[in-house]
């Protein structure tokens, strides 16, 4: 090339300093394209006028809480308070440089961690006295001072419902960060208080609540508002959710007495349940009658019907809901799963069967990219280690196209794009078989880290649950269609195996199922 090529990328939204960096290593060894990796710019160094006046006033706010002397407990908390309430008058892009501000300047001093490091070894020759304090001076300086702030702001009222609302403003805001150093200070921020909220919502300090139609309006009204598996559509809906051969249970915490912190819808039921349309009342495309199969029927005024606990032989958990974005990966639902089975067991000893009706977030994504994949390879001449759709699928397929000679593939990919399918009973019994294969597969052999690939599948496996059955039309609403085809799957919970098959999955990868699952996952035909 006569001229050098000068390429240069800047970031911008989808784009990170770290790909950027690989991509320039990437093309080091092209002679004359250069590649230009834009700096992180500093809060104090942008364009906006108003943000480096942010920037400062948030500087100048935080040295006069950090550096104002603590001459009692009450001074302490009126610290304290301020703190809480300066940030929560902000608005969100001035929260946002806020977190970067105290990120950077109130984290761990680098200076003094490699200090302490440097003491621990030169403590090892002294005797174990020596080295004892080295180390406890070490833990000393690796706990960011925002971190000490924190723990005090935690003896406040309201003060640790702030620190999970302030948690999940950082983990909202995190996407939106390309800088990668201000990415790993905020990183570095939420675990902190994350490691804070994990040992305050220990089991030991939260509270199981059964919640009733008599319940306090609020506490209804919220479990309504935060229902994010299966919408309540209105008042009727949402009555008969709490109503008999229903049960909700709720963890709260004493400093969040009024906040359900995590939401467990349970069916009662004769057997474990297929399809959630037998459960709750939802709207349905296709041709899947929904009738109700707790005993009895529960359409007509359910809050009037006694329950029989004879008829009552199952417990279904068909929504589990997590409240507070910041407290995601706080580990709860495990715990109040636990619970609540402790509390059907005591009132209804004849229960012998506990399972999920669970959907299947992620399974028509993956399977169109599969589909992509497999064409890809085809149009490339390349040979796949396993087929997408067998020979025998393929014929079956046939009998729903026209011309016969058109691509499976490509089909396939339209059928489930089309949501006419459901509606043509014939077309749901050519595709019940592959399909089901299918997600069979994605449930039980797609990993990620050695996983579940599924975060629900990942979830109940953790719990010790064992893939028990996956459900054709289990859910025929139009978000259990674009979610999973309209499958569902079981995870039963047998109570006397559960610690084992949580710790072979967390220990071993190893994900308990049942034969019918595994034959359907292995199936070759």
């Amino acid at each position: 090339m006569s001229k050098l090529l000068a390429l240069r990328v800047l970031v911008n939204m989808g784009s990170t300093t770290k790909r950027l960096l690989a991509i320039k290593t990437h093309l080091k060894y092209m002679p004359g394209i250069t590649i230009t990796v834009p700096r992180c710019r500093s809060m104090n160094g942008g364009s906006d006028p108003s943000t480096v006046q942010d920037a400062e006033s948030t500087s100048r706010f935080l040295e006069s809480v950090f550096n104002s002397p603590e001459i009692s407990v009450l001074s302490s908390e009126a610290k304290c308070h301020r703190f809480v309430k300066h940030y929560n008058d902000l608005n969100a892009e001035e929260k946002l440089i806020f977190l970067k501000v105290l990120s950077q300047q109130y984290s761990v001093n680098q200076d003094n961690v490699l200090l302490a490091a440097k003491g621990v070894t030169t403590a090892q020759g002294r005797g174990e006295a020596a080295l004892l304090n080295s180390e406890e001076r070490l833990r000393s300086v690796l706990v960011p001072r925002y971190q000490q702030l924190f723990q005090k702001i935690g003896r406040i009222e309201g003060g640790v419902k702030f620190l999970v609302n302030m948690r999940a403003d950082i983990l909202t805001r995190a996407s939106t960060i390309h800088c990668e150093k201000e990415f790993a200070r905020l990183k570095v921020l939420q675990s902190s208080i994350r490691e804070l909220l994990t040992f305050w919502f220990s089991v030991g300090f939260l509270k199981l609540q059964r919640i009733t139609w008599e319940s306090s309006c609020d506490m209804v009204q919220k479990i309504s508002d935060y229902e994010a598996v299966h919408p309540i559509r209105n008042w009727a809906d949402l009555k008969r959710r709490v109503g008999t051969y229903r049960r909700c249970f709720v963890f709260t915490h004493k400093s969040m007495p009024k906040e359900p912190v995590v939401v467990l819808h349970t069916a009662l039921t004769q057997d474990i349940s297929t399809t959630i349309h037998s459960i709750i009342r939802t709207p349905s495309l296709g041709h899947v009658r929904q009738e109700v199969e707790s005993p009895p029927a529960v359409e007509m005024e359910v809050e009037s019907q006694a329950e029989e606990p004879s008829k009552i032989s199952a417990a279904v958990f068909y929504s589990i809901t997590s409240t507070q974005k910041g407290l995601q990966s706080v580990d709860l639902g495990n715990y109040l799963i636990k619970k609540a089975v402790q509390e059907l067991q005591v009132e209804f000893p004849s229960i012998q069967k506990f399972s999920s009706l669970s959907p299947i977030p992620g399974f028509k994504d993956w399977l169109i990219m599969e589909i992509n994949k497999s064409q890809k390879a085809e149009s490339l001449s390349e040979c796949v280690d396993q087929p997408l759709l067998y020979q025998s699928e393929i014929e079956k397929l046939r009998e729903i196209v026209e011309p016969e000679n058109a691509n499976m593939m490509t089909v396939l990919k339209g059928v489930l794009q089309n949501h006419t399918w459901v509606s043509n009973e014939h077309v749901c019994q050519v595709l019940e078989g592959p399909l089901t294969r299918l997600c069979a597969r994605y449930l039980y052999t797609e990993k990620r880290r050695g996983y579940a690939l599924n975060p629900v599948a990942n979830f109940h496996l953790s719990n010790g649950a064992v893939l028990w059955r996956i459900n054709w039309l289990g859910d025929m609403s139009m978000r259990g269609i674009n979610q999973s085809c309209g499958m569902m799957v079981n995870y039963r919970y047998f109570l006397e195996s559960t610690e084992e098959n949580s710790r072979r999955y967390l220990e071993l990868r190893e994900i308990t199922a049942s034969e019918e699952v595994k034959e359907w996952a292995t199936l070759t035909l």
